[in-house]
């Protein structure tokens, strides 16, 4: 699909690459961000630990692929993204987000400078996949006289996401690229299983590991590649439920959750994604505002006393006020603690600080604590 093909504006639920793949191994499939996509094997117990443990192998092909050509791209990037993108050398991989004139987040993302095998620069980013359109649109709007194009590849593409302490070894013995020579993110051009494709150091688990990119013909291959040879020291495929679980520990934001149109990025404590200096994008005098004010919620971590889940909405109080609210939480399998995240006022966001919440009419005891919950150093 290139810049004059745009998304269409119904699209039906859309299936990855690898949905008779996932079925043949008991994926239970649900309707997720519009696509069809496993929520789980087992169980999200077992396939949480595998990726802690050993190998943990995700389809992530529902995520926006878009690839750029033309003049400049790195500067039309850097003026549409919170972290600076021009000048950035090929292989880097850099975590950003998008944000609109308030400074509010349409969307986090990754944008990726390769080289391709001829030398030649190679853009791209990947998004959310319930923002692909919203982001593509974004995007088209301020191309008109760049020169430069569009490509959303997402369809023609499949993306596997291949993490835990074993998993770069596994790759090894299939790619050209090691994944283990490549620094985090960073990525490269390569084979996998005598296919074309990106290998990139990258993952959403907080565990080492890889993404592979390559055509949606080559998907079924490479995955029961990847997974037969896991198997062997206990990796499995896995699903969106142990992927929530996996990030919560990492405390790393979901786009619907901790990041949204209603929060600031000067609110997400992603300050290193954040670059104000020397350099202007859209949103930045918004965010640059907000950075001044005391009263916008920032986000913060909470452990709670008990196994009881504080979930998204449970509202956030010390004594009698509302202080904020939660935006993800789960039991940890890890940890084996409850924890959540969520936007608290700034004078209540001191580590240590203790808060009471509000779980479907019943309270809890929780502290802000540090993030991440969890670390694999």
């Amino acid at each position: 699909m290139t810049s004059t093909e745009p998304i269409p504006s119904a699209e039906p639920v859309l299936a990855t690459a690898l949905k008779d793949w996932h079925q043949s191994r008991n994926g239970r499939m649900v309707d997720f961000a519009g696509w069809l996509m496993p929520v789980q094997y087992s169980s999200i117990i077992e396939e949480h630990t595998a990726t802690r443990e050993a190998v943990g192998i995700f389809d992530v092909s529902h995520m926006g692929r878009f690839y750029f050509d033309g003049p400049e791209i790195d500067r039309f990037l850097d003026s549409l993204t919170t972290r600076r993108v021009a000048g950035v050398e090929q292989g880097k991989i850099r975590y950003s987000l998008m944000t609109n004139e308030r400074g509010t987040i349409l969307d986090d993302v990754l944008v990726y400078h390769l080289a391709r095998p001829n030398g030649k620069s190679q853009y791209m980013m990947v998004v959310n996949a319930g923002n692909r359109r919203k982001i593509y649109e974004w995007i088209m709007q301020h191309i008109p006289g760049r020169g430069i194009t569009l490509d959303d590849q997402t369809l023609e593409s499949a993306m596997i996401a291949v993490q835990g302490p074993m998993a770069c070894d596994i790759i090894d013995n299939i790619s050209a690229q090691n994944p283990k020579e490549l620094p985090y993110y960073t990525g490269a051009y390569s084979t996998v299983c005598g296919y074309e494709a990106i290998v990139s150091r990258t993952g959403y688990t907080g565990e080492d590991g890889c993404e592979i990119i390559v055509s949606k013909t080559a998907a079924e291959e490479v995955a029961s590649e990847i997974a037969d040879r896991s198997a062997s020291v206990g990796g499995r495929p896995v699903g969106l439920g142990a992927r929530d679980t996996l990030r919560l520990e990492a405390a790393m934001p979901l786009y619907g959750h901790e990041l949204t149109e209603g929060i600031n990025a000067s609110q997400t404590d992603l300050n290193f994604a954040i670059n104000l200096k020397d350099r202007d994008f859209v949103g930045r005098a918004a965010i640059v505002a907000a950075k001044k004010r005391t009263d916008l919620p920032v986000r913060v971590g909470l452990e709670l006393d008990g196994r009881r889940a504080a979930r998204e909405e449970c509202t956030l109080h010390v004594v009698d006020k509302q202080v904020g609210f939660v935006t993800s939480g789960t039991f940890a399998p890890t940890l084996q603690k409850a924890i959540s995240m969520g936007y608290v006022l700034p004078e209540y966001s001191a580590l240590g600080t203790p808060i009471i919440v509000n779980i479907r009419g019943k309270t809890a005891q929780a502290v802000v604590v540090k993030l991440p919950f969890y670390s694999r150093y």
